[in-house]
């Protein structure tokens, strides 16, 4: 990823957003060429000169200090995620050797025996691309959809905007496509080198006009908690809750559970799709037994 460039068009895009009301300056009669917020402003409100702002909107963060970024922050009213991306780009932009490419590990054992041991929640292990890594039992059998893609590895992003199906299995995917963008401009500035993460993007902005839109808005966002949504074939219509928890021992792995409140209809869902899941082992094995047979 070009690193000034990316400087460029996040600090233009967050400036774009912010009103002079919304920044607390004071009301100008006249016309205004942008909507959003002028250079000198953005300069006025970090307490930084004009010529520097420009500087650093030109994608120069060189030598940027803490208390520059601090009033940047503040100034373009980012939020948290916002603002860890920035650091991320200031980061890059003063490091002057490339970290040597880093080779995909395979999952611990004892990720998985922790996924497997988890016997009532759907729960998978992705990494920064959004590919799915491991998975559970009802972690496969609830996004059994996007397993069945061919494409390999299987991975959300791709299947979000790649697979005619997905408008089918989530209800919501215009929101769940946004946040799977967020979530990638967000760990390209944090690992702006990864060559698999550069390819991932540039097949989806070769493919979809829709990922290049949403690309172009330079959203990014942190994937902590909240509710998914899926319209499942097999158990109809589902609305969990869950939780993406960094794993610390495994830097850029992050552990996805979902759950439901016993009681709610989500909840008998979920044992509708554990013993659809069973269903599916049966018949797995029973193949198996067949071609070893014959």
């Amino acid at each position: 990823m070009d690193n000034r460039s990316e400087v460029r068009e996040f600090l233009t895009s967050r400036r774009a957003k912010i009103t002079p009301q919304q920044a607390g300056l004071p009301a100008y009669t006249g016309n205004r060429r942008v909507e959003g917020l002028r250079r000198e402003e953005v300069a006025l409100l970090a307490g930084v000169s004009a010529e520097y702002y420009a500087r650093l909107e030109r994608g120069n963060l060189s030598g940027v200090s803490e208390t520059v970024l601090d009033a940047l922050a503040r100034a373009l009213h980012l939020d948290e995620a916002e603002r860890a991306h920035l650091d991320d780009l200031a980061r890059t932009a003063n490091t002057t050797r490339r970290p040597p490419r880093r080779r995909a590990q395979p999952i611990r054992p004892g990720l998985q025996h922790l996924l497997d041991a988890m016997t009532e929640a759907p729960a998978f292990i992705r990494n920064g691309r959004l590919d799915i890594l491991a998975a559970n039992r009802l972690g496969r059998a609830l996004y059994a959809p996007v397993f069945a893609d061919p494409a390999r590895p299987v991975n959300l992003a791709r299947y979000e905007f790649l697979n005619p199906g997905a408008a089918d299995f989530l209800p919501q995917l215009e929101a769940q496509a946004a946040g799977a963008v967020a979530l990638l401009r967000t760990e390209a500035g944090r690992d702006p080198y990864n060559r698999d993460l550069t390819d991932l993007i540039g097949e989806l902005s070769t493919r979809s006009e829709k990922f290049r839109t949403l690309w172009a808005a330079h959203d990014v966002r942190l994937h902590q908690t909240g509710i998914k949504y899926f319209h499942h074939p097999a158990v109809g219509e589902l609305a969990l809750p869950f939780e993406a928890m960094p794993i610390p021992t495994d830097p850029g792995l992050t552990l996805t559970a979902l759950s439901a409140e016993p009681g709610t209809p989500a909840h008998d869902s979920l044992k509708l799709l554990s013993s659809w899941a069973a269903t599916l082992d049966q018949d797995t094995a029973a193949a198996g037994n067949s071609e070893h047979s014959a």
